[in-house]
């Protein structure tokens, strides 16, 4: 089979400018992704209690289940946390480049995507990362100056003392697993009750959900700080050595190393989803497994996207899935806004209602309209109307949305 290095040079779509095609077009997987993992969590009030919805015990469901988390749990917002430290090197080398001080802009950007973060937690998803993010933000600001290769050892050691301390969990509650049958049959019993509690809040109006979704943030924002805080923020530092390194500006020098990356990435990490599948009850070893081979996989999906886009009809696919990469936040806030009128009372109310396939259905449903709609609106706009709010609050102006005809393939960076 010819590869992208034997091809010759691919003729790509012209990028836009200020912007790189790859970056956005991996941004346009990682929302594809990051809906695929979030939206059992709007179908259905047992996910977040960590137990089998009863109404989904068919063996499609189960397989339906078992994909999800196979293939794309914990995989796609760390490929989200990696292109936000790539763009940070984006920010500040555009800062440079114009003699402007970085420093406040970049204070308001987090700042005004902390507010963002909170309105969507309290109104539409309580699994909200963009605070996290804003948070973590400032910690990659103050240590922007990091050279790559320490960057990457500091998000090995981060990575790898989050799985020493699951393993270390995991070890002490086998030391006094002397809990009795009924005991955790109470404990299930709990969990179940509770994920009926959170399905009938579901299903009432405003007052309902925002109740529901406020209350449940006593639940999610510790597994946000003390898991997924740490893991991207050690994907920010990946993505940071790799903007330091211009990677994604030109991947044609780094055909060797991104054949490596599949080659180690895909059975290390296939073999941890595995284990986080179907690797029994210990969830806390599982999880710890799972932490240490994620970034694997997440780093074979990246290596294998990039080789792809470097082909012709790679390159076509890269340009389509740059239109929703290009407004990410946008699209990201949709998500949750268009799950939210679909699943619960405040719109349809089919919480609880649907298989899991057809959850799984109606989130590639979702997806085909943002690809659709995020080529409508870029035709007529310069960037995502979220994506707007952000670059005013950072650079304190109203920027020009609309796109002109002497602008139309020249929108603002961002």
């Amino acid at each position: 089979m010819t590869t992208p290095a034997q091809s010759g040079p691919v003729r790509r779509p012209a990028p836009v400018s200020g912007r790189l095609m790859d970056v956005d077009a991996l941004r346009g997987v990682a929302l594809l992704g990051i809906l695929m993992v979030n939206i059992p969590f709007f179908a259905s009030g047992y996910t977040l209690a960590l137990v089998p919805d009863p109404a989904r015990g068919a063996w499609h469901d189960a397989l339906a289940e078992g994909v999800i988390r196979f293939f794309f749990e914990s995989k796609f917002y760390l490929l989200f946390s990696f292109l936000f430290g790539y763009s940070f090197t984006l920010q500040t080398d555009s800062a440079a480049a114009r003699g402007a001080d970085f420093r406040p802009r970049f204070l308001r950007r987090v700042g005004a995507l902390f507010l963002i973060g909170v309105v969507n937690a309290v109104l539409l998803y309580y699994g909200d990362i963009l605070v996290t993010y804003a948070v973590l933000g400032l910690v990659l600001f103050l240590m922007r100056g990091i050279a790559p290769r320490r960057a990457l050892w500091v998000a090995g050691i981060v990575t790898g003392s989050i799985a020493l301390v699951l393993l270390v969990l995991a070890a002490l509650l086998a030391l006094v697993d002397g809990a009795s049958a009924s005991a955790t049959a109470s404990e299930h019993a709990a969990s179940l009750a509770e994920g009926r509690a959170t399905t009938e809040a579901m299903r009432g109006g405003v007052a309902s959900v925002i109740g529901d979704r406020v209350s449940e943030l006593g639940a999610t924002v510790p597994l946000t700080l003390f898991y997924q805080g740490p893991l991207a923020f050690s994907a920010f530092l990946v993505g940071l050595a790799a903007g330091k390194r211009r990677v994604l500006a030109d991947t044609a020098p780094y055909e060797q190393r991104l054949k490596l990356i599949q080659l180690v990435g895909f059975p290390v990490g296939l073999a941890g989803s595995a284990f986080l599948t179907f690797g029994g009850d210990d969830n806390l070893f599982a999880g710890a497994v799972h932490i240490l081979t994620a970034p694997f996989l997440t780093g074979a999906y990246v290596a294998t996207l990039l080789r792809v886009f470097r082909t012709g009809r790679g390159a076509r696919l890269a340009g389509v899935l740059a239109r929703p990469g290009r407004m990410a936040l946008t699209n990201y806030l949709s998500q949750s806004l268009l799950c939210v009128l679909i699943f619960t009372g405040i719109g349809l109310g089919l919480v609880g209602r649907v298989p899991y396939a057809g959850v799984i259905g109606i989130a590639l449903a979702i997806y085909g309209v943002q690809l659709a709609w995020s080529a409508w609106w870029l035709r007529r706009f310069r960037m995502g109307p979220v994506e707007w709010l952000l670059r005013a609050a950072t650079y304190l102006e109203r920027p020009a949305l609309r796109v002109r005809d002497d602008t139309a393939t020249r929108p603002t960076p961002m």
